[in-house]
């Protein structure tokens, strides 16, 4: 549940970050506005990506988090697949072949 969490709050850190710091370091309020909605937007559909392409699934007994932790060495999603199938949706040219190459554009 922690994860879920994480992954949805960075669009309101990236919102208030920009609507509070950069309007006070830097130029004027609109300029931060369209990289807010778009940081906004692209971690949002990143996090929905990752949601929806769990590969572990749970029963009714069983928490949604159990046996979940930082450095595991098994993969509990594959963003790779979640990719591809918005690159078909979305934008056709964009598809990454393993998770490094993707987390470095996203880092980037």
């Amino acid at each position: 549940m922690y994860w879920i969490v994480v992954s949805y709050s960075a669009p309101v850190a990236t919102a208030t970050t920009v609507f509070l710091i950069y309007p006070i370091g830097q130029e004027s309020f609109s300029d931060g506005v369209t990289g807010v909605c778009d940081g906004s937007l692209f971690s949002a559909i990143y996090g929905s990506l990752v949601t929806s392409s769990l590969i572990r699934e749970t029963t009714e007994n069983e928490p949604a988090n159990e046996d979940y932790r930082f450095s595991q060495e098994e993969e509990t999603y594959n963003i790779v697949a979640a990719h591809d199938y918005f690159g078909q949706l979305i934008f056709q040219y964009a598809r990454f072949n393993n998770s490094r190459s993707l987390h470095f554009f996203l880092a980037a």
